[in-house]
């Protein structure tokens, strides 16, 4: 760690949606930093810097964290999933369909936060309660919407993924 601390660089490798990304980057650099600044991934925001707003939150092998308080250095080796990261094979994820259906993104600053922070949501728990949603929400600050549309919109798309999966389970998981 005495290279990290003296602010040479290091050289990370890890996955980022769905692609190996190596980038040489100073290593007290926060994970957010080095995906915005190095690989150019800017959709995950820059909000507190002190992880009170979600803003900055993307997945690191699968559980929500906040990209200002995690050194970059702790991701080698693993996979990270931004905002960008969502979609598949051009289509956007449901989540994005439905906060785009149902305004639940105003500004949109506090977005792509809360949008990872359900889709983790969204994988453990396939039927979320509304208090379930509030909670995992619960770091996620928005200062334009009021949240109903936000939880509203997760609903939404938790049934959309539900039918999703049983009309492929009907169809004998063929597509």
């Amino acid at each position: 760690m005495e290279n990290v601390e003296s602010g040479a660089k290091v050289r990370l490798s890890f996955e980022v949606n769905a692609e190996f990304v190596e980038v040489l980057a100073d290593g007290y650099k926060t994970l957010l930093e080095v995906l915005r600044e190095d690989v150019r991934l800017t959709g995950t925001k820059h909000g507190c810097e002190l992880g009170e707003c979600g803003a900055c939150a993307v997945l690191v092998d699968g559980e929500p964290v906040l990209s200002c308080l995690v050194l970059a250095v702790e991701c080698d080796g693993r996979r990270v999933t931004t905002v960008e990261g969502l979609q598949a094979g051009g289509r956007l994820h449901p989540l994005q369909d439905a906060f785009a259906d149902l305004g639940a993104s105003q500004c949109g600053y506090c977005t792509p936060g809360i949008l990872v922070t359900a889709k983790a949501l969204l994988d453990r728990n396939a039927a979320p309660t509304r208090d379930q949603i509030k909670e995992a929400l619960s770091g996620n600050l928005c200062r334009c919407t009021g949240y109903l549309q936000i939880v509203e919109a997760v609903e939404r798309a938790a049934e959309q993924m539900r039918t999703a999966a049983a009309g492929a389970a009907g169809a004998g998981g063929t597509r």
